[in-house]
């Protein structure tokens, strides 16, 4: 089990002892965080890491799981998407579901020995009506708010006016018709976990030919759950343009099937069939396989690392990018904005920009000292302000405001 003490060598003696000092009025307090998933997702990896960080310094942290059916996660899914601003077929039979599930794992969900309660995202938001409250209630949301639907917003309100606290990733995702206490805590990403170690190319070569991903051309890559607000046809429509113009690259797109995301194999299987030629030829390759090693590894050994999202909360794999010092062109969108500097340590555009996609890619895969100066800045830009050290503290001056 990886301890505190363990990123000393990464962000330096001053950022431990800080997160020790800050324990000091909390050294046992019970800390419950509710989400939808184990596996899949950025809120799942960030859980992961946290929850043992929480424990390993002094607090008492546990972490459950709404159990919800497929219904219920196709619903949530509408509602993930109505939320980053689609339309919503709104029917109260939607507003059951969802209510019903959340009221039936309330039953043999017992919370109350708890000093503060973190629910994540939409899907467990009405838990919060199941409950006598004794405890602050803290709503964690890591989606792009800052154009919701607004008959979906104005049902989960209900639920979220009784939140102490509203964090989010971004002040771009704060609601000035929600009068409620805000924090900002950006996600970020565990350097030591299997996805973002330093591997070796003996490593990196041999799981890249376990999923026979060929390597005698530089690879393009997006690694993303497939789901529309990636863009991933995009994100082929880029590819074939700059294969006109450089024969010598070949695509990967990689992504999870999260099990709270049902479109995700709807998704998949419509890129199968527009990019059919180019799949059987080799020239694009579809990876679904939950392997944090093979990310690690398709990362580090990518030319140019693409995230073309239509809306981002955050996007944790442009910050994996980035601390592997690759370089990333991404979408000016949500928390992208947070991490790149256009021109600096990446390449921020439009979403629809793809003559932009193409001719930064095509700068990049032909200046080898581009791409190093972009690496370096950007692995900066992380250790700075985005591993899970930072997480840790942001949510320790939280519950020390909030217990005082």
């Amino acid at each position: 089990m990886i301890k505190i003490d363990n990123y000393s060598d990464i962000v330096g003696e001053n950022v431990i002892t800080s997160i020790y000092k800050k324990m000091r009025k909390l050294y046992g307090k019970h800390v419950l965080n509710i989400n939808s998933t184990y596996i899949g997702g950025g809120v799942a990896e960030i859980l992961s890491s946290l929850i043992p960080l929480m424990n390993d310094v002094g607090i008492d942290a546990g972490w459950r799981t709404v159990h919800g059916n497929v219904d219920f996660y196709g619903v949530t899914k509408k509602f993930h998407n109505a939320l980053q601003g689609q339309a919503i077929n709104f029917s109260q039979e939607k507003k059951n579901l969802y209510e019903q599930v959340n009221r039936r794992f309330s039953r043999y969900t017992h919370i109350n020995d708890h000093d503060i309660v973190v629910i994540h995202d939409p899907q467990p938001l009405p838990l919060i009506q199941q409950y006598t409250k004794r405890q602050p209630w803290i709503w964690r949301c890591h989606i792009d708010l800052s154009a919701p639907n607004k008959d979906l917003w104005n049902y989960l309100k209900r639920f979220i006016i009784k939140y102490d606290m509203i964090i989010v990733s971004s002040e771009k995702y704060e609601s000035k018709d929600l009068p409620m206490e805000y924090r900002i805590i950006p996600p970020a990403i565990d350097p030591l976990t299997d996805k973002n170690k330093q591997i070796s190319d003996t490593i990196i070569n041999k799981y890249l030919k376990k999923h026979d991903v060929p390597t005698d051309k530089p690879l393009i890559t997006q690694i993303s759950r497939f789901d529309k607000w990636k863009d991933p046809e995009g994100v082929v429509e880029v590819f074939r343009r700059v294969k006109d113009k450089c024969e010598n690259c070949r695509l990967v797109l990689c992504g999870n099937m999260a099990t709270d995301d049902p479109e995700g194999l709807r998704i998949f299987e419509k890129i199968m069939s527009k990019a059919k030629k180019m799949i059987d030829k080799k020239e694009i390759i579809l990876l679904t396989v939950e392997n944090s090693i093979l990310v690690n590894a398709l990362q580090r050994k990518s030319a140019v690392i693409i995230q073309k999202s239509l809306r981002e909360g955050f996007g944790l794999t442009v910050t994996e990018g980035l601390w592997k010092e690759r370089p990333v062109i991404a979408s000016n969108v949500g928390g992208i904005t947070l991490q790149i500097q256009d021109g600096e340590n990446g390449y921020l555009l439009e979403p629809n920009d793809i003559d932009g996609y193409v001719d930064r890619t095509l700068e990049i895969l032909k200046n080898p000292s581009l791409s190093q100066e972009l690496g370096k800045k950007g692995k900066e830009t992380v250790r700075k302000k985005f591993l899970i050290t930072r997480i840790l503290v942001d949510y320790l001056d939280l519950f020390n405001d909030i217990s005082s």
